[in-house]
């Protein structure tokens, strides 16, 4: 049992790598539905959530801690998801939420730009010319909002432990490739990466729960205690409560000075 995570970019074929892998492997394939369980919980419209995943993160910059809530919710949502385990998620920033997971299998799809401009020109009845444009527009979007949202390069190969070239290899031979590897035996998951996991997700579902009276909180979660670093001094009781009341949590400690370097701490602006 695994988890995999497939970075892509328009039209790359990524997608239809991860339908296949996940029809190899009998696993469930997610993508939109994380972004629908965000935009439920934070209250805009889907296509506005959308739209902004294609745009620079000023959308979200609109909203009272927009960019902060925003990566908290995303988080818990995906968190939850492979939480079920056999899961293949493409989109966007899955890597980034899970890259102390060692059960998870991190993919990166490119794709030739000439066979990219020729599916936009197929699909959209455009020009050559119109089509490079735009797929060079949305490929420096997706990489700006890493980098303003999340401070990392999707770009970067060293967030992978593979990067596949859509070109001489077919969606078939990258879904193959794929699948051998995550076969392998250090991709299983372990009762020491579930536990890594239960701990993040609690962590995850804490911060999302209290994000909006205090965001600037620092979350972490072992063993059913939770500890609430740096918290809204005036709003701790209220936190408490808050977090008192989630299913997992049995102790909650918060300390409103407490700074951490655990990994897996939970802040608008760090990884788990």
């Amino acid at each position: 049992m695994s988890v995999i995570t497939i970075s892509r970019g328009s039209y790359s074929r990524g997608k239809e790598v991860a339908e296949k892998v996940a029809s190899e492997l009998g696993y469930e394939c997610i993508s939109r539905d994380i972004l629908l369980e965000a935009s439920e919980e934070f209250n805009i419209p889907e296509i506005r959530l959308i739209r902004a995943l294609h745009d620079a993160p000023s959308v979200l910059e609109r909203y009272t801690h927009g960019r902060d809530r925003y990566v908290s919710y995303i988080r818990k949502a995906l968190l939850q998801h492979i939480r079920k385990d056999n899961v293949v998620y493409h989109g966007l920033a899955g890597h980034y939420f899970l890259p102390n997971l060692p059960h998870v299998l991190k993919i990166r799809i490119i794709s030739d730009i000439e066979e990219r401009v020729k599916e936009e020109v197929r699909r959209e009845n455009i020009s050559e010319e119109k089509a490079r444009y735009i797929l060079k527009k949305d490929d420096d979007e997706r990489r700006k909002w890493g980098l303003r949202l999340y401070g990392i390069d999707t770009w970067d190969s060293k967030l992978y432990d593979m990067v596949i070239h859509i070109k001489s290899l077919s969606v078939e031979d990258a879904a193959d490739l794929i699948c051998a590897t995550v076969r392998k035996p250090n991709f299983k998951t372990t009762p020491e990466s579930e536990k890594i996991l239960d701990d993040a997700l609690l962590a995850a579902k804490v911060h999302a729960a209290i994000i909006k009276l205090s965001p600037t909180s620092i979350v972490t979660a072992h063993d059913g205690v939770v500890t609430i670093g740096d918290p809204e001094a005036s709003m701790k009781n209220q936190i408490t409560e808050i977090a008192e009341n989630i299913e997992g949590v049995k102790k909650i400690i918060v300390n409103a000075h407490r700074k951490t370097d655990d990994q897996n701490a939970i802040n608008p602006f760090h990884n788990i």
